[in-house]
């Protein structure tokens, strides 16, 4: 018999506070565990963070996404996979507006980010922690003065209060002990730590995860993936991950959308997505060499390639 999934249950919304109304995929397998599908029907809907609405989005004339949409609830970790070069960091860039839409709308918190003044942008932006992949710590500051960074640029408190707050941070992700350390003196986990510490300085209703457990070991990415689900949880933040990591992201994700060739290919909780005959999911979730997405680059034929048709 195949072994039960693990799943990070001391770290999940209590039954007190779920959420529903996703448009799922299917019904959810009975006796899920994870919030999204844990809950009744009778549970009002949360109103979405982040909403895109048919959006087209491209680079120069490479379109990228095409008439996408996604509703991410108030509250939720969100979990977007696919393969390279799909547009999960596109997304990411869209939702923070370090790109425009070519058509459509990107909302957050109801307002269309196309119409932010130069202000409104800024304090929107103050509402969102970035964990960069591998972390992007600044090398010649210390782990406490990364932290405070966010804190001394963006608000007007003092020393005193800053250093109450960097600890308490630095505490919440295990290394208020590490805070006179430079970033060269800390492990790649470690590392990963302390950017999500700073990602959660301002106290942020929206965090976002660029590859999060990219080249950690098998017990830093577990440690990273359980802060990521606790402080969710504890902080009431709603979460967007971009991963490639199947096992860990399915462990912490409430929902998961696969997005391949300009679109949306699949969505729906993790124990979804693993019973999915999608071949596309199938071969993400399998690790399968060939599928949809074919191990040999497009090419001439061998005999061309070798001038075997010429000898013959």
């Amino acid at each position: 018999m195949p072994a039960t999934p693990r799943t990070y249950t001391e770290n999940l919304r209590p039954p007190s506070s779920p959420l529903h109304g996703w448009p799922l995929t299917g019904p959810a397998p009975a006796g899920s565990l994870h919030p999204l599908t844990a809950a009744s029907p009778d549970t009002p809907v949360p109103s979405p963070l982040v909403e895109l609405r048919s959006v087209t989005c491209g680079y120069g004339e490479r379109i990228i996404l095409r008439d996408v949409n996604l509703t991410v609830p108030r509250g939720a970790v969100v979990a977007l996979m696919g393969t390279s070069g799909g547009g999960k960091t596109t997304v990411l860039r869209l939702i923070g507006r370090q790109l425009t839409p070519l058509s459509g709308q990107v909302l957050f918190d109801g307002q269309d980010l196309a119409t932010l003044d130069r202000r409104g942008l800024h304090d929107v932006r103050r509402r969102m922690g970035m964990l960069f992949q591998f972390g992007a710590l600044f090398t010649d500051l210390s782990v406490f003065d990364n932290v405070a960074f966010p804190l001394r640029e963006h608000t007007r408190l003092s020393e005193e209060l800053i250093r109450d707050l960097v600890l308490m941070k630095l505490d919440a992700v295990g290394l208020r002990g590490a805070r006179d350390l430079m970033p060269a003196q800390v492990s790649g986990g470690m590392a990963r730590r302390v950017a999500l510490a700073r990602a959660i300085a301002l106290d942020p209703d929206l965090i976002l995860y660029d590859e999060p457990f990219a080249g950690l070991d098998p017990i830093s990415m577990g440690v990273a993936a359980r802060l990521i689900r606790a402080l969710n949880d504890a902080l009431g933040v709603t979460s967007i991950v971009v991963s490639h990591d199947v096992e860990e992201t399915f462990l912490i994700a409430d929902h998961v959308v696969f997005i391949a060739n300009g679109g949306i290919a699949a969505q729906g909780t993790p124990a979804q997505m693993r019973a999915s005959d999608d071949p596309l999911v199938r071969q993400f979730v399998d690790a399968a060499p060939d599928g949809p997405v074919r191990f040999h680059y497009p090419a001439a034929t061998a005999e061309q390639d070798y001038g075997l048709e010429a000898r013959r």
